[in-house]
């Protein structure tokens, strides 16, 4: 087994859990209540650890990261 096929079902794993996550803030009758620091923390640790990726080539890893990047946009989005 190729190494990075661990790597793209992790990223699915970690993805459908963040995403389920996400909406069940959205449905909360107080997404607010969620530390607004929580996603500015990972908005920040994702962008470093985006370019970090790329920088060493990591495919799997810029992906995975960027996309966390993504929910941690949403997440704050919805926060507000």
């Amino acid at each position: 087994m190729h190494p990075d096929v661990l790597g793209w079902a992790a990223t699915a794993v970690l993805m459908a859990t963040l995403i389920r996550q996400m909406v069940k803030q959205w449905q909360s009758p107080h997404p607010e209540t969620v530390s607004k620091w929580l996603f500015v923390g990972q908005m920040t640790a994702s962008t470093l650890f985006t370019v970090y990726s790329a920088l060493l080539g990591a495919t799997v890893f810029v992906v995975t990261n960027a996309l966390l990047l993504v929910t941690a946009v949403i997440g704050q989005l919805t926060a507000w």
